[in-house]
């Protein structure tokens, strides 16, 4: 069976797209790995292009100029694969972990390809490597091969071969296709096929031949494109300026800190394990010292690491510390979800899955003290003796002088604020109500954060609860789902985000709440607790991923930074709150002016939702008109049939859900 679907392209122009940020309000940054290079491809001239961390860059070894690719400057995804060139159809073919496809050419114009990613089908489509003959590439994929037309932008056949093929070359007129598992099997291009019994087995499997010189690797190694080493981002915190990430995660993976400063990137020494002989892996967490921004502690699997400049001091263990083991015995499982230090520069320190202990403090003197509570030793599973709980996590510290933490674990679902000078702890472990009287099931509490009213939010996989400061004194305080009028002549009411996974919380100067989610993207709620400002997503925005695992705000630029599971990027914009109007302080177009080789969409941005939107000409002329969706308008620059409009300036007139109309802002078009 092979497939040839219609193919729906959509095109970019890369090299306008690189300064296009400069003349918005709203943009995007991206910040991705190019450290570990995997695939290395010869293009047009003297470019090659350079596969590595899942990133793509260029380098013209004629100016020895460096480019870096990314779905903000023009691609249409992230996590890239594979790579092959095209010399006669000049273009750059990429594939994508999740089986979408680009086309690149040296002028920067990506045509996509959706065809593979959207077809259905029971087999496993993994791509294991793109070949290259002529204007045709061949994928080698888990259950066959599939041909590509790089001239045409289109899928031609899909050869259905029962295995999993490595490489594929032509030769001779035969398509060959190598498999480690099957041997070496060839079908003559002028037969059927998608027919399998044309295809024959001639021989058995070889690796494939090398196609990179020694001296090209060797320029490659030389090369630095910037950006992180690694891009799983669990964990961001900002400190003086600096941005500071980490892994935040259990997934086994190289320890690692990473630093942005001043759009360069930094990196701790991580190859402490020749000098601790235990293996440095998942960073949770980290904070600074406040008494001295070159002192870092961090937290992670193997117990609590020091750094001073960036480099290895200590590992704080069941060795030198009360951080314990869960079973007093591995060295690489002494559990560090959270670490905080408080004005006075004490350390405090969240032990999980430990049997004695949960809460320590390494003081400013340098004593360690442990604090046990019969409340966080609840983990029962492990062993006959309860432990402290599985995943205890998120410390801040609130506008009270409390000390918040939450177990993100599905043991004992919980939350806790903590009396650093009393050793008080108020417990939250539930069962959990709302406000009417409904019992939730929430089964495990992912972050909390403080609002500018005082409220304190947790995110959970069942959505965002808020409690309510007149409640933090009960001991079995009600969590406000806030409920979103529907508006649609009903008294019904929708709970806000509810079942959203909610992973991670920032509050904005105008309390505005922004909510990172699993598999959701990114929430901004207004001050009102009601109205969704923006819903970003990776299919409508320039967003890496739809799986956001930290946020970090710089309150001195506004920029919101976004850790995902495929990179960070961030977000800088004035994304208006309906409740301030729509007026022209508020209210804009970009690009704008629209230059004569721009054909996107023209977006009118800082409107109301379901507000009515015109775009007239300078005389009143109406020449397009709709309703205004998530706070924007997109206009491509066509009148109401359907025609580009000619040079000249249009107005933007909205009218508001009560009727008030007004030109809210201009926008210059060049033919």
């Amino acid at each position: 069976m092979s497939f040839k679907i219609a193919t729906m392209s959509k095109f970019r122009l890369l090299l306008f797209i690189l300064f296009f940020p400069l003349l918005l309000h709203a943009q995007w940054k991206a910040y991705l790995s190019y450290y570990d290079p995997t695939e290395i491809v010869e293009g047009e001239g003297k470019t090659i292009y350079v596969l590595a961390s899942g990133g793509l860059y260029s380098y013209d070894r004629s100016d020895q100029s460096l480019t870096t690719y990314d779905k903000i400057s023009g691609l249409s995804d992230c996590g890239i694969t594979h790579i092959g060139w095209s010399q006669k159809a000049k273009r750059l073919v990429i594939v994508y972990d999740d089986y979408n496809i680009d086309l690149l050419a040296p002028n920067g114009e990506v045509v996509n390809i959706a065809d593979y990613q959207n077809y259905s089908t029971t087999d496993t489509k993994t791509v294991n490597g793109v070949d290259v003959n002529g204007s045709m590439a061949y994928l080698s994929t888990a259950f066959g091969i599939v041909a590509l037309n790089v001239g045409d932008a289109e899928i031609t056949n899909t050869y259905r071969l029962g295995f999993s093929v490595n490489y594929s070359y032509v030769k001779d007129g035969y398509l060959y296709a190598a498999s480690a598992a099957n041997g070496l099997y060839r079908g003559k291009l002028t037969d059927n096929l998608l027919d399998k019994a044309n295809w024959a087995r001639v021989g058995n499997f070889t690796a494939k031949p090398g196609t990179v010189s020694d001296d090209l690797k060797a320029l490659v190694k030389t090369l630095q494109p910037g950006g992180p080493k690694y891009n799983y981002f669990g964990f961001l915190k900002m400190d003086g300026g600096k941005l500071y990430s980490c892994n935040g995660t259990v997934e086994m993976n190289p320890g690692c800190i990473q630093v942005l400063s001043n759009n360069e990137w930094s990196f701790f020494q991580d190859d402490m394990a020749t000098k601790t002989g235990i293996k440095y892996q998942d960073v949770y967490c980290l904070d600074i010292d406040p008494r001295d921004n070159t002192h870092v502690m961090a937290g992670s699997r193997e117990g609590l690491y020091e750094f001073r400049n960036g480099q290895f001091v200590k590992l704080w263990n069941d060795q030198n510390s009360p951080i314990e083991s869960f079973n007093k015995k591995s060295k690489d499982y002494e559990l560090v979800y959270g670490v905080m230090y408080d004005k006075e520069g004490n350390l405090w320190v969240l032990n999980s899955q430990a049997p004695t202990q949960s809460i320590l403090e390494y003081t400013k003197d340098g004593e360690w003290k442990s604090f046990p509570h019969e409340e966080l030793m609840k983990l029962k599973y492990l062993f006959a003796q309860p432990q402290s709980l599985g995943m205890l996590k998120g410390l801040m510290t609130d506008s009270r002088g409390l000390v918040w933490f939450v177990n993100d674990h599905w043991t004992v679902p919980s939350f806790y604020a903590y009396q650093t000078g009393t050793n008080a702890l108020n417990s939250y472990q539930g069962p959990f109500v709302n406000e009417d009287g409904t019992s939730l099931n929430i089964t495990s509490c992912q972050c909390i954060t403080e609002d500018k009213d005082n409220n304190m939010w947790i995110g959970t996989p069942a959505g965002p609860f808020m409690i309510e400061s007149n409640q933090l004194e009960e001991a079995n305080p009600i969590l406000t789902q806030v409920k979103v009028p529907r508006n649609d002549g009903t008294n019904y009411a929708d709970y806000l985000l509810s079942g959203v996974n909610i992973k991670s919380i920032v509050v904005d100067k105008d309390n505005r709440k922004w909510f990172g989610t699993n598999g959701n993207g990114l929430y901004l709620i207004a001050a009102d607790n009601i109205t969704t400002l923006a819903h970003f997503t990776k299919a409508n925005t320039k967003l890496l991923s739809d799986n956001i695992l930290s946020l970090a705000l710089n309150d001195a630029t506004g920029e919101l930074f976004i850790g995902t599971d495929q990179g960070l990027c961030s977000y800088s914009g004035n994304i208006s709150d309906s409740s301030n109007g729509m007026t022209k302080d508020n209210v804009w177009a970009y690009p704008n002016p629209v230059k004569p080789d721009y054909s996107g969409a023209i977006i009118i941005t800082g409107l109301e939702n379901g507000a009515s939107v015109k775009i007239v000409t300078s005389n009143g002329v109406l020449v397009n008109e709709g309703v205004a969706s998530n706070g924007e308008y997109k206009w491509y620059g066509i009148n109401r049939d359907g025609k580009r409009v000619a040079s000249g300036v249009y107005m933007v007139e909205v009218a508001t859900s009560e009727g008030e109309k007004g030109v809210v802002c201009k926008i210059a078009i060049v033919r």
